[in-house]
C-alpha cells in the first residue's frame, strides 16, 4: 500500500502547534498490522528556513515542489505576515496552491491558515473558519468568503478549513475517518490520547468552568449512555443518573460539551451505527436497533443527515463484498 503523501506548507510565523498536529495524528493513523497509511513532509518557499511563534525555526527539507506531487495540502497557522496584514500572499505560494487544487488535491487549512488559502483566491464563495478572534479581521479582508466562525471546522468539496488550536486535531481526524472509517479515526486518536471526535457543527468556545468541589459533572452519565444506546434513553433517564434536576443537567452538559443531550446523544448513536456498518456484518435493520434508532428508516434519515449518504452505501465504502454490497 503506498501511502497517502501529505504536504505542510509552513510560512513564516508558523504556528508550532497546528506545524506538528498533521504529522503527529496522520503519522499516527495506520492499519491494523501498523503500515502507515500517510507519510506527511513539511516545505517552505524557496526551501528557506521561517520562524515559528515558538521561538524555533523550521528547516524544511522540501521547497513549493513538494505541492506538486502531494495527494493533500494542509497549511497551518500563522501569527503574521502579509496573509495575515494585508490579505496577499508571495505570487509563487498562490501559484502552487492553486495549482494544487487544479489538479484534485485535497487543500486543508488550520487556524489561521485559512487567511493563506483566501489569499491565493481558493475561499471565494466558499463556506470557511478560522481562529474565532480573527473573525473580524477575516471579514475585513476577505468579504468575498462565507465565514463562520463559531464550528470546529468544515469540509466544503475538496477545501476544509478548521478552527484554532485543537480543531486542528478534530480536523484531521475526520479527514482519517473520511478515507479510512471510524475504526482507524478511533485507534488513531487513542494512540494520540484525544477525544476521537468533536462534531464539525460544535461551537469553537464551549464554556467550561470549574466545578464547585461539591459538583459533579455529567462524565460518568456520558458514559452510562454510551453503554446503552440500544435502549430508549429520555433526558429525564440522564439527569436521574446524574442525580440532577433536568434544568441544572441540561445546562452542565452543554456547558461541559457544547451540545445538547438530545443532540450528542444523537451523534452518539450516528457513531456507534457507523462503526457497525464498517466492522460487523449486521443487517442493516439490526444496525439500527444495536444503535438505537428503532428502524432502518430512522436509521437511513439521520444517518443520511449526517454522513451525507444512506447506510448501505457507506457499507459498500468500507466492506465492498458482494454479499454485503446485496444487503
Amino acid at each position: 500500500m503506498t501511502p497517502h503523501r501529505i504536504a505542510v506548507l509552513a510560512l513564516d510565523g508558523v504556528v508550532g502547534l497546528d506545524l506538528g498536529t498533521p504529522a503527529q495524528v496522520f503519522g499516527t493513523a495506520r492499519t491494523a498490522d501498523l503500515t502507515p497509511l500517510y507519510a506527511v513532509e513539511v516545505c517552505t518557499p524557496g526551501r528557506r528556513p521561517v520562524r515559528s511563534t515558538a521561538g524555533f525555526q523550521v528547516l524544511p527539507e522540501h521547497g513549493l515542489e513538494l505541492l506538486e506531487r502531494a495527494d493533500t495540502v494542509i497549511v497551518p497557522g500563522i501569527h503574521e505576515g502579509a496573509p495575515i496584514t494585508a490579505g496577499t500572499l508571495e505570487p509563487d505560494v498562490a501559484a502552487a496552491l492553486r495549482a494544487a487544487h487544479a489538479r484534485g488535491a485535497r487543500i486543508m487549512s488550520i487556524c489561521t491558515g485559512a487567511f493563506v488559502l483566501a489569499a491565493a483566491g481558493l475561499l471565494a464563495g466558499r463556506r470557511a473558519t478560522t481562529h474565532w478572534a480573527y473573525a473580524d479581521r477575516f471579514r475585513r479582508l476577505h468579504p468575498a468568503v462565507d465565514l463562520d466562525p463559531e464550528v470546529l471546522f468544515l469540509d466544503s468539496g475538496g477545501i476544509l478549513t478548521s478552527a484554532g488550536v485543537a480543531a486542528g486535531i478534530d480536523l484531521c481526524l475526520h479527514v482519517i475517518r473520511t478515507d479510512h472509517g471510524s475504526e482507524v479515526a478511533n485507534r488513531t486518536a487513542r494512540r494520540c490520547v484525544v477525544p476521537p471526535w468533536r462534531e464539525g457543527g460544535q461551537a469553537q468556545y464551549i464554556e467550561r468552568p470549574v466545578p464547585r468541589a461539591a459538583e459533579a459533572g455529567t462524565a460518568a452519565t456520558r458514559e452510562w449512555a454510551r453503554q446503552r444506546l440500544h435502549e430508549p434513553i429520555a433526558l429525564r433517564d440522564l439527569a436521574g443518573h446524574a442525580r440532577m434536576s433536568v434544568r441544572t443537567f441540561t445546562r452542565r452538559f452543554r456547558s461541559e460539551t457544547g451540545l445538547s443531550p438530545a443532540q450528542w446523544l444523537l451523534h452518539q448513536r450516528t457513531e456507534h451505527a457507523r462503526l457497525l456498518l464498517e466492522t460487523t456484518d449486521l443487517p442493516v435493520d439490526r444496525v439500527a436497533r444495536h444503535a438505537g434508532f428503532g428502524t432502518t428508516a430512522a436509521l437511513r434519515q439521520h444517518f443520511h443527515s449526517r454522513v451525507g449518504v444512506a447506510p448501505t452505501t457507506y457499507r459498500r465504502t468500507f466492506r465492498p463484498t458482494p454479499e454485503l454490497a446485496s444487503r
